[in-house]
């Protein structure tokens, strides 16, 4: 039901959000172990929710690729693109990650912070929007 995926959403994005907010915390306070240990967990809980999203709720396309085809739905496009933004949002953590724990560069990382911020904002306002009109409310 689409209250159901909604509070999903809030509280998994929520969940996402304070981890994001710690390290932020963390490369600003130029604390490099407490920046070490929040990239980490940062990084780990979005492989996790991504991979738990895309297992439950936006379907891989047939080809398994993330490649547009010309009879692509409109619901097909929407799972590729919000795919596609996972593996964004996934590649920008993995570098901050590299650069804390390789090169201790918490400038470096917090130089990438706004970036991502502002691709898993639009990213989630997309997937609330889009997923949560796409389920059947209760009771319909």
């Amino acid at each position: 039901m689409a209250e159901d995926l909604a509070a999903f959403f809030a509280r998994e994005h929520g969940w996402i959000e304070g981890f994001m907010g710690a390290l932020l915390g963390a490369v600003s306070s130029d604390v490099e172990e407490a920046a070490r240990s929040a990239v980490a967990d940062l990084d780990d809980a979005i492989r996790r929710h991504t991979a738990d999203e895309e297992e439950r709720i936006i379907p891989a396309a047939a080809s398994g690729k993330l490649v547009a085809t010309a009879d692509e739905t409109d619901r097909e496009r929407l799972a590729r693109e919000l795919r596609l933004e996972h593996v964004q949002i996934r590649e920008v953590v993995g570098m901050m990650r590299r650069l804390i724990e390789e090169r201790g560069d918490l400038a470096g990382a917090k130089a990438l912070f706004g970036g991502l911020a502002r691709r898993w904002d639009a990213h989630v306002e997309k997937e609330v929007r889009e997923l949560t009109a796409q389920r059947p409310q209760s009771g319909r």
